[in-house]
């Protein structure tokens, strides 16, 4: 891939694409700025060589244009503080006058953040016009937004043509995230576990049909575990589960057996009476759960049965928690298997943590530094892995 370490930016400006997407609370404060600080590096490397910065992102869903909650000028003083510091100046707009005028003047050192992309419906339109305007901003483009990367919009996927071979690449948390996904997909050390959690089968269907050519176990938890115990028969109270696709989870259940991939799923789960922390709960055969109760997390012999398998794996991806670890009744599930990916890691394991959930439970437990890689962006993971590649990849790289 295509870095910034290829290129000097001496007197250049870089317009990088950055996924600034951050949750902002009543006060529009950032209250977490993993992402922002995901950036820096590649920002400080176009800083360091004395070239200038124009960035854009968007924030959001906007759906009417400009809307004051979704403005990116809330978060500047946030980019300036992760930036150690460095003065960034803001634009109104992203194409406008202004917005131009300030690009323009920038000089070796300075950085300016344009005003968010999807206040023009052009942007997830993948409009050619409107990335032609964008690519105004500056000589190289640097796609560093993996969150957003599987989306053919017009910043991600469709901007890149404007710029020539030698004047577009990959920042370092797209290079880094390219990198730990072939690592897992390509040159996987054996044996070779997935871990795959949630709510839906039917969110996971493909995801678990690729990881079957390539993985050795595929751990199965949350919700879409129970449509997999109804599939083979069991009972499974009030649990969740999609009726409508036993069938497909039947037909991956004799996939795996045909392939001689272990499909495990759950044996016990932690079943309560409610969808509720203060419900009453017990441990229960999860293929015998009784009416009127519903599995919320796996049970203690299904903690040890995927703890081994963890532990004896040399390459691991885990994308969606064991179970509603939001509630402390029902978090050890997934808690466990945390721990468990952090002993694999200690013992040489490539370890890749990857969904929105997964990230939230690896850092709920302050466990982020203790695996390999934990990704940024989780649909564009899950397309990645689906697809064998994204729009925003392949735009840079053809």
């Amino acid at each position: 891939m295509k870095t910034v370490d290829s290129i000097n930016f001496s007197g250049k400006k870089a317009l990088i694409r950055v996924d600034f997407n951050v949750p902002l609370n009543e006060t529009f404060s950032v209250t977490d700025n993993t992402r922002i600080r995901a950036a820096v590096p590649t920002i400080k490397k176009v800083l360091a060589d004395g070239g200038s910065v124009v960035l854009m992102s968007h924030l959001g869903r906007p759906k009417d244009g400009p809307t004051d909650k979704y403005s990116l000028r809330h978060i500047v003083s946030e980019v300036s503080a992760c930036l150690g510091g460095v003065v960034v100046d803001f634009a109104n707009d992203c194409i406008g006058e202004e917005a131009f005028m300030k690009s323009q003047a920038l000089k070796a050192g300075q950085v300016l953040l344009l005003e968010n992309l999807r206040f023009y419906k052009q942007e997830e339109k993948g409009d050619a016009e409107f990335a032609k305007q964008l690519s105004g901003h500056g000589a190289i483009y640097v796609n560093d937004a993996f969150g957003t990367a599987h989306r053919s919009h017009a910043s991600t996927a469709v901007i890149a043509q404007y710029f020539d071979s030698a004047h577009r690449c990959f920042g370092y948390v797209m290079a880094g995230e390219v990198d730990s996904i072939n690592k897992v997909l390509n040159g996987a050390k054996k044996p070779f576990t997935a871990i795959i959690g949630g709510a839906k089968v039917s969110d996971k269907i493909l995801i678990i049909e690729q990881l079957m050519k390539k993985a050795d176990n595929i751990i199965i938890g949350g919700g879409m575990a129970f449509t997999f115990v109804k599939a083979m028969g069991g009972s499974i109270g009030k649990s969740l589960c999609e009726d409508d696709r036993l069938e497909i989870a039947k037909s991956l259940l004799e996939q795996a057996k045909a392939s001689g991939v272990q499909l495990a799923i759950p044996v016990d789960a932690v079943v309560a009476d409610n969808f509720s922390n203060e419900a009453s709960f017990k441990t229960a055969d999860i293929h015998s759960i009784e009416d009127g109760w519903m599995g919320l997390d796996i049970g203690p012999k299904s903690v040890a049965m995927f703890d081994e398998i963890i532990k004896n794996s040399n390459t691991i991806l885990w994308n969606g928690p064991m179970g509603v670890f939001e509630m402390s009744n029902f978090e050890n599930g997934t808690k466990q298997a945390a721990y468990a990916i952090v002993e694999a890691t200690k013992k040489g394991a490539f370890t890749l943590i990857g969904g929105g959930d997964s990230v939230a439970a690896i850092n709920k437990y302050h466990l982020a530094d203790q695996v390999s890689y934990v990704s940024t962006g989780g649909g564009a993971l899950l397309e990645y892995i689906e697809q064998g590649s994204l729009p925003g990849v392949k735009a840079v790289e053809a």
